[in-house]
C-alpha cells in the first residue's frame, strides 16, 4: 500500500469503526427493548434474532465491540509494518465493514425506522466509497470478490464469537459479584 493510501484510508479506519460502534453501543440495548415486539409482530420469521439481540446488554455489546476493535488495530499495525498480504487482509476487513454499513441502511429501509448504526453508516458513505474505489483500482474484480467474501465470512463468524465473549465475560462478572 502506498503511504498516501495508508494516510487517508488505513489510519482513519479505526476511527470510523469507533464512531460507528459508539452509536451502536449507545443506542442498541434500549432501542431493541423498545422496538423488539413491534418488529417481532411484523417479521415473525426472525423473532429469535430480535430475542437474541434484546438479550445483549450494553456491557456485553461493548465487550464484543472491543474484541472486534482489537482485530482492526492488529490489522492496521500489520499494514504499517507492510506484512505479507497486508493489503488483501485490510481490504477484506474494509469490505466487510462496508457491507455492515449497507446492512444497517437496508435494515432501516425494510423496517422503515431508525436502526442503531444508521447515522454513522450514512455519514461514512463518502469514506466507504473512497475505500472501495481504491481497492477496486488495486485488485482485479475476482480478487476483490474473493477477499470481500472472505472478509464477510470472517466478520460473520467473528461477530458470533465476539457476542459470545461479551455474554461470557458479563456472566463471569456477575458470578464474581456473588462471592464478594
Amino acid at each position: 500500500m502506498s503511504a498516501l493510501s495508508i494516510l487517508y484510508l488505513v489510519l482513519p479506519f479505526p476511527l470510523a469503526f469507533i464512531l460507528h460502534d459508539a452509536e451502536e453501543v449507545i443506542v442498541q440495548h434500549r432501542w431493541m427493548l423498545s422496538h423488539r415486539y413491534i418488529f417481532e409482530d411484523r417479521f415473525p420469521k426472525i423473532k429469535p434474532l430480535f430475542k437474541y439481540l434484546s438479550s445483549l446488554d450494553t456491557r456485553s455489546f461493548v465487550i464484543a465491540a472491543m474484541e472486534e476493535f482489537v482485530i482492526l488495530i492488529l490489522c492496521t499495525c500489520y499494514v504499517l509494518i507492510q506484512g505479507d498480504y497486508c493489503m488483501e487482509i485490510w481490504s477484506a476487513l474494509f469490505i466487510a465493514f462496508s457491507f455492515h454499513q449497507i446492512v444497517h441502511i437496508m435494515q432501516a429501509i425494510i423496517l422503515r425506522s431508525y436502526v442503531p448504526g444508521l447515522i454513522t453508516s450514512v455519514l461514512l458513505i463518502p469514506y466507504t466509497y473512497l475505500g472501495i474505489q481504491s481497492i477496486w483500482y488495486a485488485m482485479s474484480g475476482v480478487e476483490l470478490l474473493l477477499w470481500g467474501i472472505a472478509g464477510i465470512i470472517f466478520m460473520a463468524i467473528n461477530l458470533i464469537f465476539a457476542h459470545w465473549i461479551g455474554k461470557e465475560i458479563r456472566s463471569l462478572k456477575a458470578l464474581t459479584l456473588l462471592f464478594y
